[in-house]
């Protein structure tokens, strides 16, 4: 056997020390990164913890209706707000403020019914007047359909997924 790839001596001895600890760090890093993403609702058939079901499958997140992304603004904001299919939603801020929720039925149903008007259909993919100085840029997803708008001249379909978003329009607070 090659002496350099033998663990008692030269560089393979190195590796035989180093390698089990890198290997852990990856896995452990991997494994980290997961909780990252945000909540998670529990798989299709389970209870959410397992218990009572003897599930043990790792639970996934809810489908996304509808996320909205913040950036620019005074205070150079960036944040998130995504509302699953069910109502829950996530709002997170720059900073690392997490805040969740879950709208109503009726909430629900006002936001789907902004969303699926075919006047937001029609809503330009870039928005076509002047930037506003520290304004906002709004990125809203929808059905993979992303559409940007700033501060000037919001199309009123626009407006009124805005409006019918939780909190009562994008979060914009830093």
């Amino acid at each position: 056997m090659d002496a350099a790839v033998e663990y008692g001596t030269g560089r393979g001895r190195v590796w035989g020390a180093v390698l089990p600890g890198v290997v852990a760090a990856l896995v452990l890093g991997v494994g980290g990164c997961a909780a990252a993403d945000g909540p998670a609702a529990p798989a299709p058939g389970t209870s959410g913890t397992g218990a009572d079901t003897g599930a043990t499958a790792e639970p996934r997140a809810a489908a996304a209706l509808v996320e909205v992304a913040v950036s620019g603004g005074f205070a150079g904001v960036d944040n998130r707000l995504a509302v699953a299919e069910d109502g829950s939603w996530t709002s997170r801020s720059r900073s690392g403020e997490v805040r969740t929720g879950r709208m109503t039925a009726g909430e629900l149903a006002a936001l789907r019914a902004a969303l699926e008007d075919p006047a937001y259909a029609r809503v330009p993919e870039e928005p076509s007047g002047r930037t506003v100085a520290d304004g906002f840029r709004y990125t809203v997803t929808y059905h993979d359909r992303a559409v940007v708008a700033g501060d000037d001249g919001r199309p009123a379909a626009l407006q009124r997924v805005f409006d019918a978003l939780p909190g009562g329009g994008p979060p914009t607070a830093p």
